[in-house]
């Protein structure tokens, strides 16, 4: 057996060749410059699917080099500076007039941004402080926000990646999200403010260690995910929860197909009674239910730069991890009708993503959401399915050099992300794992984006957005039953919102922002309810009503 195992490892580790550490999807101008680059057919990805690599990303930036003599100036100067953000994942160390140390080609020192690295024949690691800080004035109250922490990425031997990343964030007078609120802020597990106010401050901890070979990659980690195709939110995973831990498998056999898989851990907040210890003298001992994930998507790319995409999950709890849902490329309703038959129900969902860069320069893509689907329900207009979509495009550096231009459409039925079960929610930490409207929803968005130098950014963009009617899942409902509860009848809330924002990069890893914002955010009565309780329900205090809103602000780090 032990023989086996040796001559096993041994073949594995001969067909490793790269590592796999997770670049955060909050690095949102560097995903940006990816699929810019892929919409001007430098390089091809699947967009689908967030976070990237490192490692890819950085195989991405060596393709873009390749090519740099048909970039624009502007466009050199954006490649150039990820180069050096990912020096160390091209065999590199960070060169500059800011390094204090550099010892040949295993040990650098940077003053700005502070950064150590180290680089040997089997270990390779960086190591640096993370920091940010947001200004808000302006509307019904002035406030800050920042984050602070550090991260480590290190590489070992030729297939195994470890990464950690850990900040604070404090937020004065104004927490940025709450479950219910629609907005696209990073969702935390916020306690009090120290020292008490209305603010509040959550820590982040995301990391894991992953292994990779050279068809695939299989890890445990905690972090965030996005999947499907957007500009303004994906409507597939969002990745706005608190990042929960899961194992995460991605496998491409061939350049015309990838599977990625993950299954999840996720924080149901619904309290375990049978676990639970109540004392009549001093604090609960409480614990949650079990809840879990398991989602897959297959690519498939029958031509250039065409890929078509499709997957499900199945969330499941109250149970043990079932082994049925560790298997990456099932379709798990039908393992569900097998595993579960007389029990309760669990929440099953599908998904296709289309996405088409065949025609240089433009982006043409598509997502259709499925959270419950009936052919009976097609044929009768008085019912609907549970499903959302999402359709979108962009244009890169056409018909004008350096000049992004893109919008979308995204409209979501009643009921679609919602379940009746505490542990079988869309949710994790009470926070919708899709689209950021949630259901009975839609929004038109623009944007325009302009780069007048390498290290300049002025941008533009437009959002309007309705939310219907509060619905609640309620099983067997009657009159109406609950796929006839009324699509956007009554308009609970809405926002209309212009937004202009410059920002730039003096240093790799850095970033200066000022974004101002003139938006009109409204609720309405509806079943009941007043204006202002939808206000509350959706949007933090500070957005309520119109406003002018100037943010500024910078970023060491994501």
């Amino acid at each position: 057996m032990k023989r086996i195992l040796s001559i096993l490892l041994i073949v594995l580790s001969s067909l490793a060749y790269s590592q796999s550490a997770y670049q955060h999807v909050s690095d949102r101008d560097l995903y940006r410059f990816l699929d810019e680059l892929a919409g001007m057919h430098v390089i091809d990805l699947t967009s689908a699917i967030k976070p990237y690599t490192r490692m890819e990303i950085a195989e991405y930036l060596e393709q873009a080099q390749e090519q740099r003599v048909y970039l624009s100036p502007t466009r050199r100067a954006q490649l150039d500076k990820y180069l050096g953000e990912f020096a160390m994942e091209r065999g590199e160390l960070k060169k500059g007039k800011w390094n204090l140390v550099q010892r040949d080609t295993t040990l650098s020192v940077h003053l700005l941004l502070p950064e150590v690295v180290y680089r040997d024949t089997l270990f390779t690691a960086l190591i640096r402080p993370v920091y940010g800080f947001r200004h808000f004035s302006g509307g019904n109250q002035d406030f800050w926000a920042t984050y602070g922490g550090a991260e480590a990425i290190t590489y070992i031997g030729g297939n195994w990646s470890v990464y950690a990343s850990l900040r604070d964030n404090y937020q004065s007078d104004q927490r940025l999200a709450q479950p219910t609120w629609l907005t696209q802020e990073q969702g935390g597990v916020y306690k009090s403010q120290t020292g008490g106010g209305r603010g509040g401050e959550f820590s982040e901890m995301r990391g894991g260690i992953t292994w990779q070979w050279n068809w695939g990659t299989l890890g445990f980690i905690k972090d965030h995910v996005q999947w499907g195709d957007h500009q303004n939110g994906s409507n597939i995973l969002s990745g706005r929860t608190p990042s929960f831990p899961m194992i995460k498998l991605n496998m491409s056999p061939a350049k015309w197909i990838e599977l990625n898989y993950f299954h999840g851990w996720l924080v149901s907040e619904a309290i375990d009674s049978v676990n639970s210890y109540f004392h009549e003298n001093g604090y609960p001992r409480t614990t949650h239910r079990r809840s879990y994930i398991a989602a897959n998507m297959f690519t498939i790319k029958p031509l250039e730069r065409l890929h078509l995409s499709f997957g499900n999950s199945i969330i499941y709890g109250d149970m043990d991890v079932q082994p049925g849902y560790l298997i990456p490329f099932f379709f798990y309703k039908s393992v569900v009708h097998t595993l579960h038959r007389g029990t309760s129900y669990q929440n099953s969902a599908m998904y296709i993503n289309v996405s088409s860069r065949q025609i240089r320069h433009l982006h043409l893509y598509a997502t259709y959401f499925v959270d419950e689907f009936s052919i009976r329900r097609v044929t009768d207009s008085e019912r609907h399915n549970f499903t959302g979509i999402k359709g979108g495009f962009s244009l890169t550096d056409w018909p004008l050099r350096n000049v992004f231009l893109g919008a979308e459409y995204t409209f979501t039925n009643p009921i679609t992300y919602l379940h009746d079960q505490a542990t079988t929610q869309f949710r994790s930490n009470r926070y919708n794992l899709g689209h950021y409207l949630e259901d009975n929803a839609e929004e038109y968005f623009a944007q325009l984006r302009i780069y007048p130098g390498g290290a300049f950014r002025l941008g533009a963009s437009w959002t309007y957005a309705r939310k219907g009617n509060h619905y609640e899942y309620i099983r067997g409902r009657r009159d109406p039953r609950i796929d006839q509860m009324p699509v956007l009848e009554d308009i609970t809330w809405t926002k209309n919102q212009l937004a202009f924002d410059a920002t730039v990069f003096p240093l790799p890893n850095l970033r200066v922002f000022a974004r101002y914002t003139l938006s009109d955010v409204q609720g309405y009565e509806a079943d009941g309810e007043s204006a202002q309780y939808y206000l509350n329900l959706f949007s933090p205090s500070y957005l309520h009503g119109k406003n002018n809103i100037l943010e500024l602000g910078f970023g060491m780090g994501f």
